[in-house]
């Protein structure tokens, strides 16, 4: 992990970016934005994905509780998840801060995120969570996500609407047909879509009522949007200085 750190261009100091959660639907690209983020304050991405992938294949003890659960088809529960969450924010490299990615997920996980970050410091002194919320329209998302076709030879992505190779439906790399996921079709993608929706509303609100939501317009080109988040926490967390 990098340990490069930014600095505030208005008062020379370091910045120390403290907890940062973001939220967005699927494709608003909140994953390009944590890398983003991460290269430039020195801190690490944390992912509920990753950190299941890596207990199961570990074999910690979350994480054979965990693959006997998805073994049986069932959802990996809460307590499980905020126990790798909860190791995982204790490592040293998390003292300066991370990004949470996925998580939370509900209101419930939410609140227990404020609870385990109460009495916690960063760089010696409290920081609250800066919440961002990635915005993208709903026929952009589907734009990104349906759009997207792979090549089987060489894993190159392109995507019809945005990027499209040169000559229609094949790379131009090697010239190799090009596929579509079925998990990329429309269908499965509005769906997938709406049950975001759903599950998030409620999360959103939480902060939103609390004066600590941010919302950014994932439809800029990536350039601006990481603009705009870098300017956001700088501002943000020069006021707790």
């Amino acid at each position: 992990m990098s340990t490069q750190s930014a600095t505030d261009v208005m008062t020379g100091k370091e910045v120390t970016a403290g907890p940062i959660v973001l939220l967005g639907s699927p494709g608003a690209g909140k994953g390009t934005q944590a890398k983003i983020i991460t290269g430039r304050y020195g801190v690490p991405h944390v992912s509920t994905g990753d950190l299941l992938r890596d207990n199961v294949s570990r074999v910690t003890e979350l994480g054979k509780k965990a693959k006997a659960i998805m073994e049986r088809g069932d959802l990996v529960p809460d307590d499980l998840v905020l126990d790798m969450v909860g190791e995982r924010l204790v490592a040293a490299d998390c003292d300066k801060g991370f990004i949470l990615d996925g998580f939370p997920r509900t209101t419930a996980q939410a609140e227990w995120l404020d609870r385990f970050l109460a009495s916690r410091t960063f760089a010696g002194r409290f920081l609250p969570p800066i919440v961002i919320k990635v915005q993208v329209g709903y026929n952009q998302l589907l734009q990104r996500l349906t759009g997207r076709r792979t090549c089987p030879a060489c894993g190159r992505i392109y995507n019809v609407y945005l990027q499209p190779p040169r000559r229609e439906g094949f790379c131009d790399v090697d010239g190799a047909p090009l596929i579509q996921r079925k998990d990329d079709s429309e269908e499965v993608i509005s769906e997938r879509l709406k049950t975001y929706e759903r599950q998030t509303l409620p999360l959103a609100d939480y902060y939103r009522r609390q004066g600590r939501l941010y919302e950014v317009n994932g439809e800029l080109p990536v350039e601006q949007v990481t603009a705009e988040m870098h300017s956001l926490i700088e501002k943000l967390r020069a006021a707790h200085d």
